[in-house]
């Protein structure tokens, strides 16, 4: 059991480093062509691609764990869900499409960009918005691949599309001139390279999934998102904190401030990889433990997971407070020192929240995993919006650009008291049930 644990985490932790390494490297890129305010722009635009892939995970995750159980169960009823979550994740990623051919410098202005930000980030912000549909279809090609048995394609198609992706990002930036239509450009053309390598799946001998013709199902889809809430909410809360933390940190200390927590962020967004990558690469394990009534096999993935999430938190945290200079350096290409400042007291901040961030979107996970929606969306829910959001806006009251970068730790903390106190109440429970029989 340890072993399959080992094999499906690691090789999805792979996977969603690649796809997070190539934001970073997109990010230098950028800092390099167009400096603080290619940044800015581009931190401006994560709320929207977060938010773009908070649906596909949604649909993705949702739908796989719910095909998981059921199939588990010998249920005929599992293979509607791959067709009807392409089917919602078209629908979906077409709204987006739209607005990204109408409105994409009305988005922008949205998340608090000014005249100058909205000129800078336009054509970087149409392009991920008309890209929409391809990047919540690989979401949900992912899953369902990662979830019939094929993590390593699964893993490959990431690592495959976020490699081309960084070459994209060279020949379009540089050697073509592009600027930031040529990163966008690069960034849109990682999901239609991951989803094509996933597409293989369906020609093996081993693959179960199947596509049936039927029309896209609400029931269906509620059945879904009620599993994949947490998946959800864990990007979305990204959305959250990235618009909240903006509007702030501009009426603090303005475009400098924004640019010092695009540094932040982008590091962040690898940091969550990982921890994402641990949710999700235990997932199908721990749901399909629970299809067959496993518990004691569900609490072993449990205790796994936890831990492996808390040993990366440290490894991460001493990395990050013994190379704080340089690796703020690393996208300060102008050498502001005000930017680098700001940057280096947020990073060592704002990274204490990672000792309780990756425990929580473990055990959402795992409560999704195993059906328990409801307590998984209000997990997710505390952490990714209300405590953010609150935290954010009382801290930077009392203590400023600080009180900033405290939020998410303080917010963290908060979410993992209720996740311990509803693991306990569960243990409770299932004591209670056995001296009972």
């Amino acid at each position: 059991m340890t072993r399959k644990f080992a094999r499906y985490v690691s090789q999805n932790i792979v996977g969603m480093l690649g796809m997070s390494c190539y934001i970073i490297v997109d990010t230098f890129f950028i800092s390099v062509a167009a400096g603080a305010d290619g940044i800015a722009a581009l931190n401006l635009a994560l709320p929207v691609f977060n938010l773009i892939f908070a649906i596909g995970s949604m649909l993705g995750i949702g739908g796989a764990t719910r095909f998981s159980i059921l199939r588990a169960q010998k249920d005929e009823r599992a293979e509607s869900y791959l067709t009807n979550a392409v089917l919602w994740a078209t629908v979906f990623g077409l709204v987006f499409s739209i607005i990204g051919v109408f409105g994409p410098e009305q988005v922008i202005r949205l998340m608090g960009g000014d005249s100058h930000l909205v000129e800078v980030g336009l054509s970087y912000n149409r392009i991920i918005l008309l890209f929409g549909p391809f990047f919540m279809l690989n979401a949900v090609f992912s899953g369902f691949v990662r979830n019939d048995g094929d993590p390593s394609l699964a893993m490959v198609a990431t690592l495959v599309g976020s490699l081309a992706n960084v070459v994209f990002d060279y020949i379009f930036m540089f050697p073509m001139g592009m600027g930031l239509t040529g990163a966008a450009l690069a960034t849109a053309a990682s999901p239609v390279i991951s989803i094509a390598i996933c597409s293989a799946h369906f020609l093996k001998k081993s693959n179960t999934l199947k596509f049936i013709r039927i029309l896209p199902s609400m029931k269906l889809l509620f059945q879904s998102c009620s599993l994949g809430t947490s998946a959800f909410i864990g990007d979305f809360a990204s959305a959250v904190t990235t618009t909240v933390f903006n509007y702030l940190i501009i009426s603090l200390v303005g475009n400098i401030g924004v640019s010092a927590y695009g540094v932040i962020a982008n590091y962040a967004i690898v940091v969550i990889a990982v921890f994402n990558g641990i949710a999700q690469g235990a997932q199908p394990l721990i749901s399909d433990a629970y299809g067959r009534g496993e518990k004691k096999e569900q609490k072993n993935y449990l205790r796994m997971g936890v831990l492996t999430a808390f040993l990366f938190a440290i490894v991460v945290y001493i990395v990050s407070w013994l190379g704080t200079e340089p690796l703020v350096a690393l996208f300060n290409s102008e050498g502001i020192d005000v930017l680098a400042s700001y940057a280096h007291e947020g990073m060592r901040l704002y990274f204490i929240g990672f000792f309780f961030a990756g425990v929580n979107i473990f055990v959402s996970s795992y409560l999704s995993a195993t059906a328990k929606a409801n307590t998984a969306f209000i997990a997710s829910i505390l952490r990714g919006v209300v405590a953010i959001v609150l935290c954010s806006v009382v801290l930077s009251h009392v203590l400023g650009l600080k009180g900033v970068w405290l939020a998410f730790p303080v917010a963290e903390f908060l979410t993992l008291i209720y996740i311990v106190e509803v693991l306990a109440m569960d243990t409770k429970k299932r004591r209670s049930k056995c001296l009972k029989k």
